[in-house]
């Protein structure tokens, strides 16, 4: 698996022979690299030319009535859609850079600068380099110079972003026996000094007999003529046999007019211990500590200086000596900077383990509006507690607090964009939507991908296919929307009840959870119950009230059980004008009751029950459900009751009601069994256990 992409300028001659700076850059570079095997380099070559590395692809092109560099570009963004880079290094077109950059590729970009920003397009004014600036994760520049360039006539100086990489060299390790050689490489024109440099030899030749010259490279726009037996120019050749050169000359010269981005002949001659002159123009003065410059560039200056080492060979031999002892830019150190930059963006995701400390994001109604009239009953707080004591950082958010009925697709809007703010702020690993689907696909789709987030959902509404339960269609699409992006799912309604398009491996159960801090009654320990059985009953927990003219067949039950037993003491909430309780309220009506009893709406399913549950057992009073739940698959009849119809149900209050010890033996029971099946620290753990796997 290629992880990190490097795409050279379009027509850098990527090969032995002809390779140019970025090449020889990048070649040196990745042959040292511990990440030479994670990384690729993209470059585009004409037929039958062998690249300098085995890891090199071609982007071949065809006729193209667009610009070359942009074709060149797109198809580096096709290998980009296929394999998703985490890094592209890119190489001295910051016409490239700004391609990806608008194509919003999610790999980190780092862009090197080989040459004067402002001769380059897409780079030459202020504008344009600031946005680079802004949009870039990492800016090298080959050479301080290079990078005072690039901050000319920007509002600042100076990006946490943009650093110096120099091109380096791997220092020499025996000093190299020395000829009575002079060396030029490069460009044979006058930019590069070599009409300084050959007027200057000729009369160097004329003057000492025992001394050679040498000049390496070609330039078909300028001709010189310079002619002598002991003064020989070659056509370019390739870098090992120019180093070669380098170790024999004694005496290197870079007389350059123009202003060098850096100037890797100086570096590499001086490192190959030759005496090295140099003008100061552009980034040359940093290539090596140097004494010998040219002041002023033409060639008596250039002859008086090499008289002079050719004259004094002590002072010759120390320059040499220093050069080679005194590497300035080792190639080690340089990729070193490199490397380690990449390795923190490979890694920056971190892998989720059971053992890692998570950040949580969970998005939900925690009952702020209702002043936490519901804390009781609150699935979201139980969760969010559950995570915390796991050793997990959790932030809540309300997506109710910022719903306005009159404009709800603005409501979306403004939840959207909060959302993905604190997702950029907070980077969590887990987004949970608590009993909601309320972001839209394009936020989890850019969260999945800039954070690496994992996306889990909760529900508690009824969502089985019978068809009885309340508002089950409903609930089930919403549920449903985004189901390709969403990790996993935790339902209330166990997934054998469901008929949904969701892949069945995402789907889980989610037990109603007890919370130590709230579920903290024993009621098989309270003295003077009077009641003999608790039922609750609301028509919406957020509406608070009961709804005049609603009733269910919850309340059907109710009244037949209380028809067939009258002689059974009922404590009954939500019926009859008996408003329904909660919180403190409610543990008060609990704590007069001997049992409770359990009813969910429409048709009991396997597991599936209302949240009133865990407030039920969790405070230790002897509750009754109906066995088509099986909850018997969990608990023993001495600490759970079920029933098989009505009159079952009322047999068994009555024969309890003639064994009160057995309640109160039962109900401890119960809460010991439901704290070690479904408490919220386990529940929360098993949850993230299943969603990272």
């Amino acid at each position: 698996m290629k992880d990190i992409a490097i795409l050279l300028p379009y027509k850098e001659n990527f090969t032995e022979n002809n390779a140019g700076a970025a090449s020889i850059w990048v070649k040196d570079y990745l042959n040292k690299s511990k990440l030479k095997k994670k990384t690729i380099v993209y470059g585009n070559l004409e037929k039958n030319n062998k690249p300098l590395l085995r890891n090199f692809k071609n982007l071949t092109l065809k006729d193209s009535f667009i610009k070359k560099n942009i074709s060149y570009t797109e198809k580096l963004y096709q290998e980009y859609l296929k394999h998703k880079f985490k890094v592209i290094e890119i190489h001295n077109r910051p016409e490239s850079l700004l391609y990806l950059i608008k194509k919003k590729v999610t790999s980190k970009l780092i862009f090197v600068y080989h040459n004067n920003p402002q001769d380059l397009r897409s780079s030459y004014s202020a504008k344009e380099r600031i946005y680079i600036a802004e949009n870039t994760d990492q800016i090298y520049f080959v050479s301080k110079w290079v990078k005072n360039k690039f901050f000319e006539d920007l509002p600042y100086k100076h990006k946490n972003n943009c650093e110096i990489l120099y091109p380096a060299i791997s220092p020499v390790k025996k000093f190299p026996k020395k000829e009575n050689l002079i060396i030029f490489t490069g460009k044979l024109n006058s930019s590069k000094g070599f009409d300084i440099y050959g007027k200057a030899v000729l009369k160097i030749l004329k003057k000492y007999k025992r001394w050679k010259a040498l000049a390496i490279g070609n330039e078909p726009r300028e001709k010189f003529n310079f002619f002598h037996e002991r003064f020989k120019i070659l056509d370019w050749v390739n870098h090992k046999k120019i180093l070669n050169f380098y170790k024999k000359s004694s005496i290197s010269v870079v007389p350059s007019r123009w202003q060098e981005p850096f100037g890797r002949t100086a570096m590499e001659s001086a490192a190959y211990g030759c005496a090295t002159i140099t003008s100061q123009r552009g980034g040359l003065p940093e290539t090596f500590d140097n004494k010998l410059f040219i002041n002023k560039v033409n060639e008596n200056d250039l002859f008086n200086l090499i008289s002079k080492l050719i004259n004094n060979k002590k002072l010759r031999l120390k320059n040499q000596k220093k050069n080679w002892k005194n590497v300035k830019h080792k190639l080690a150190d340089q990729i070193s900077k490199i490397d380690t930059l990449k390795q923190f963006y490979l890694n920056s995701n971190f892998m989720i383990n059971k053992s890692f400390n998570l950040k949580v994001l969970h998005i939900s109604t925690f009952d702020e509006r209702n002043d936490h009239r519901l804390f009781n009953i609150s699935i979201s707080n139980k969760l969010s507690k559950g995570f915390i004591r796991n050793g997990h950082d959790v932030i809540n958010f309300s997506y109710r607090n910022f719903l306005q009925k009159s404009i709800i697709n603005k409501s979306n809007q403004i939840i959207n964009e909060k959302i993905l703010n604190i997702c950029d702020n907070y980077r969590p690993n887990l987004i949970v939507l608590g009993h909601n689907n309320i972001l839209e696909s394009t936020s989890i789709n850019k969260i999945k991908k800039t954070y690496s987030s994992k996306f889990i959902l909760w529900y508690e509404d009824a969502l089985g296919r019978r068809g009885d339960g309340p508002n089950w269609r409903n609930n089930l699409n919403l549920i449903e929307k985004n189901n390709q992006l969403i990790d996993s799912y935790y339902l209330t309604t166990h997934p054998d009840e469901i008929k949904t398009s969701i892949q069945r491996k995402k789907l889980n159960f989610l037990p109603i959870p007890v919370d130590p801090n709230i579920e903290n009654l024993e009621i098989f320990n309270c003295k003077n119950r009077y009641k003999d059985l608790f039922f609750a009953l609301s028509h919406g927990v957020n509406f608070g009230k009961l709804k005049k003219g609603k009733n269910d067949e919850r309340e059907e039950f109710i009244q037949e059980l209380m028809n067939l037993y009258p002689e059974i003491k009922y404590n009954i909430l939500g019926i009859a004008d008996e408003d329904p309780k909660w919180n403190y309220d409610f543990f008060k009506e609990l704590s007069k009751c001997k049992m409770s009893l359990n009813l969910s709406r429409g048709h009991p399913l396997k597991y599936t029950s209302s949240n009133r549950i865990a407030a039920l057992i969790g405070n230790g009073i002897y509750t009754f459900i109906d066995e088509k739940t099986k909850f018997n698959d969990f608990f023993n009849e001495n600490e759970v009751g079920s029933y098989k119809n009505i009159l079952d149900l009322g047999n068994k209050i009555e024969y309890f009601l003639k064994n009160p010890k057995k309640i109160d033996e039962y109900g401890r029971n119960g809460k010991e069994k439901y704290f070690k099946l479904f408490n919220n620290k386990k529940i929360a753990k098993d949850i993230l256990d299943k969603t990272f796997s």
